[in-house]
């Protein structure tokens, strides 16, 4: 962070000190919204953002990524080769390994033998694609309003470096996130709610920690870093006044506290008191925006009904689906749902089948949901982990038992809303479900598409940070959008 000095000082710092920079534009748009409106049309007010964003105009206004943290199994949910069940207990060969690295887990084993799924599947929709109707039957069911992208890949083979690649673009920590770039570039549609929300929800798996980093803001100011949605007791920490502190006592400390602030900027110009400021605000108007947002009780049955038995019970990933629904006819710009529990080194088939029967339903409910209400043409849907799992078995194969470990040469993702094809598969793998064979996609230009959906050149959604005009897309190789997967 720099440091104003009143000997020398930089171009930045001046701009920032004089009142024309990112801090004061901050402070502006909570005086005077309207100032920052978006390009993308009158009925679309922004607040905050950058004053040249979109790029052009964007298929989606908002984005729900439903992120399934450890890993789901692609074998055995969406990339069916029916070969394999041929190949079930033979030898992986070694051409098809390729001397891949194996992650400490399986580095060990002297066989490798190849698994077939232990369970059913069945082409579905129009053009008859291949899903698990044992483990994925509601998902099954709005296979013609999503793509699956059956080529993701990525260079991490372990859990923390390869969630913080895909949510950061960097293995490496302390980049800002997807959803923290798209508050940055973007705003939020709604003064009285952040641009990024997260909620997480268990599965009944092995669960893998989550680190805060992971919705953090990295090196833009923090005002862009997810606020995280809690379960139980306030949604959020300290947002409740304490009994006795009226609302109209909060506004007089706020604005005496404001004061205070303003009068550090001017001293020392540190754009985070800027970001100090916005935040307190966003916080008081939080306080009457978020305890109607989280409460369903007002919810028709029918709707409930579709997202499944679960969404009577905070913090399950069906109430979730629905919460983030509700988020996004709210405006929230950038909604993520973590879910986790997908690590299976070992009982797979028992324990893959207690994570669908939690996310099929809500999942599949939320596509339909938005769909319905005409919502889905503009917000972008996205489902995926970090990476799959191996054809082969991790520990010993029995009749009705298995692992897998880690892979991340090939794995499956879904995406659906904001002129995303329906209906249509993208990207193949060779007969192990092992190497891509056709139409790779790296994880970085999956974000890089995502990005292009609201408008966003990813090569333009710059920020200058030591030295370098970093980007969510890196500066490491060039990422591309998947341009074949959009209509």
């Amino acid at each position: 962070m720099e440091t104003f000095c009143p000997f020398i000082e930089t171009r930045r710092q001046f701009i920032l000190r004089t009142g024309t920079g990112l801090g004061a534009a901050a402070l502006s748009t909570l005086l005077n919204p309207s100032l920052l409106s978006s390009a993308a049309g009158a009925e679309m007010q922004t607040y905050g953002g950058l004053p040249n964003m979109p790029h052009f105009p964007g298929k989606a206004k908002r984005v729900i990524y439903m992120f399934m943290a450890g890993g789901p199994s692609h074998i055995d949910l969406f990339d069916y080769k029916p070969v394999q069940r041929e190949l079930h207990g033979t030898e992986l060969p070694d051409s098809i390994r390729q001397g891949q690295r194996l992650t400490g887990m399986s580095s060990g084993q002297k066989s490798f033998p190849c698994v077939a799924p232990m369970f059913e599947f069945q082409k579905y929709g129009e053009h008859q694609t291949w899903v698990n109707k044992d483990l994925l039957p509601h998902t099954a069911g709005v296979v013609d309003k999503i793509t699956i992208m059956k080529s993701l890949h990525t260079e991490a083979v372990n859990h923390d470096p390869a969630i913080t690649f895909i949510n950061t673009g960097s293995q490496q920590q302390g980049k800002p996130s997807l959803g923290a770039w798209l508050s940055y570039g973007m705003g939020s549609m709604n003064e009285n709610m952040p641009g990024y929300v997260v909620m997480i929800s268990r599965g009944r798996g092995q669960l893998q920690a989550l680190y805060d980093r992971l919705w953090g803001s990295g090196f833009l100011p923090s005002k862009h870093q997810g606020v995280k949605l809690r379960s139980a007791g306030e949604p959020v920490l300290y947002l409740q006044n304490p009994p006795g502190f009226d609302r109209d006592a909060r506004r007089s400390q706020l604005d005496s506290l404001n004061e205070l602030n303003q009068l550090n900027h001017d001293k020392f110009a540190d754009p985070e008191t800027q970001a100090r400021i916005s935040q307190y605000e966003l916080a008081f108007r939080m306080q009457a925006e978020v305890p109607g947002l989280m409460d369903i009780e007002g919810e028709p049955d029918h709707v409930k009904e579709l997202y499944g038995p679960q969404v009577d019970t905070p913090g399950s990933f069906a109430r979730n689906c629905l919460l983030a629904r509700r988020m996004a006819e709210k405006g929230v710009r950038y909604v993520q749902l973590f879910h986790r529990g997908w690590d299976q080194h070992g009982s797979l088939p028992s324990k893959i089948r207690q994570q669908c029967e939690d996310i099929d339903q809500p999942a599949a409910a939320l596509i339909k949901d938005l769909d319905q209400r005409g919502m889905l043409e503009d917000t972008l849907v996205v489902w995926g982990g970090e990476f799959g799992r191996t054809i082969y078995s991790q520990g010993k194969l029995t009749k009705d038992n298995h692992g897998r470990d880690h892979h991340g040469r090939c794995f499956s993702m879904w995406m659906a809303g904001a002129g995303v094809k329906r209906g249509f598969e993208y990207g193949k793998t060779d007969d192990y479900s092992y190497n891509i064979v056709e139409n790779p996609v790296h994880i970085r230009d999956l974000n890089a598409t995502i990005l292009e959906r609201l408008g966003i050149d990813h090569r333009k959604l710059i920020f200058k940070s030591q030295g370098l005009d970093q980007r969510l897309t890196g500066v490491e190789e060039e990422a591309h959008v998947v341009k074949d997967i959009l209509s």
